[in-house]
């Protein structure tokens, strides 16, 4: 089948020189992405970092800006989409680059990219889903917005849990990583158009597992600004409801190839 794939523009900084990749999912972060580079440098000898912007206009994912964070490549996606789209950017040029997984992260300094080594050890021992999780021993979080934590507890990872057949904690948390066999399984098929906002990581949770592949949950530590806007491309309204809509569907297996 053929891989449906957005238009974008690869700026390659560095030569490939691992077998994996960690991909940070980026709009207008500004001075927070940097900050969360800036703790990125210290693995970049082990896994190539990776810009996937979805048209940023704010300057942050310039190359002569990202250079002294060891950043290795830069992917603009130039086409119409949002989420969705940016990951069938990202996994097919992970793909033709030969990369063995991948790691992704949002990049707006949320996270614990220090736990990045779990993912790439899980990728390592042969598993293809690897779900960052709060919620399991070793995992944490601070100042998580109490509309989040209800809607993650007592809807989505219900939901996703029960269609998956396996027990998922933190179903909304976009710290994940997965192996080129799953990028690549044409049970999946991953590569199509209608992925194109955050229905693509509910359903490969759902998917992958439903396949018979290795999945298993890693602990990260988010940690949400204790005052200020909540850093999320997601509107309170609309977008909460979309996001209902899509794990709905997910759930009912309408996006199965």
């Amino acid at each position: 089948m053929q891989r449906m794939i957005p238009n974008f523009e690869a700026i390659e900084l560095l030569p490939k020189k691992s077998n994996y990749c960690v991909f940070v999912f980026v709009i207008n972060e500004g001075e927070r992405l940097h900050r969360q580079l800036e703790k990125m440098k210290t693995i970049s000898a082990d896994i190539d970092i990776v810009i996937a912007d979805g048209g940023s206009i704010d300057n942050s994912v310039s190359p002569n800006v990202l250079t002294p964070y060891s950043v290795n490549s830069v992917l603009i996606k130039r086409d119409v989409g949002k989420l969705g789209s940016q990951m069938r950017m990202a996994f097919g040029w992970a793909l033709n680059r030969g990369y063995k997984g991948v790691v992704v992260v949002d990049g707006n300094n949320k996270d614990s990219v220090e736990d990045i080594p779990r993912f790439i050890s899980k990728l390592e021992a042969g598993y293809d889903h690897i779900q960052g999780s709060r919620f399991i021993e070793g995992g944490s979080h601070e100042n998580t917005p109490i509309s989040r934590l209800l809607g993650l507890k007592l809807l989505h990872a219900p939901l996703i849990s029960m269609a998956s057949g396996i027990n998922q904690t933190d179903t909304t948390n976009g710290f994940r990583a997965y192996s080129s066999k799953l990028l690549a399984d044409p049970e999946i098929s991953l590569f199509r158009e209608i992925f194109e906002g955050y229905e693509l990581h509910y359903y490969l949770a759902v998917r992958a597992a439903r396949i018979g592949l290795k999945c298993i949950e890693v602990p990260v530590r988010r940690v949400y600004p204790s005052k200020g806007k909540t850093p999320t491309k997601i509107s309170p309204i609309r977008g909460n409801l979309q996001v209902i809509s899509k794990l709905f569907k997910v759930c009912l297996g309408s996006y199965n190839p």
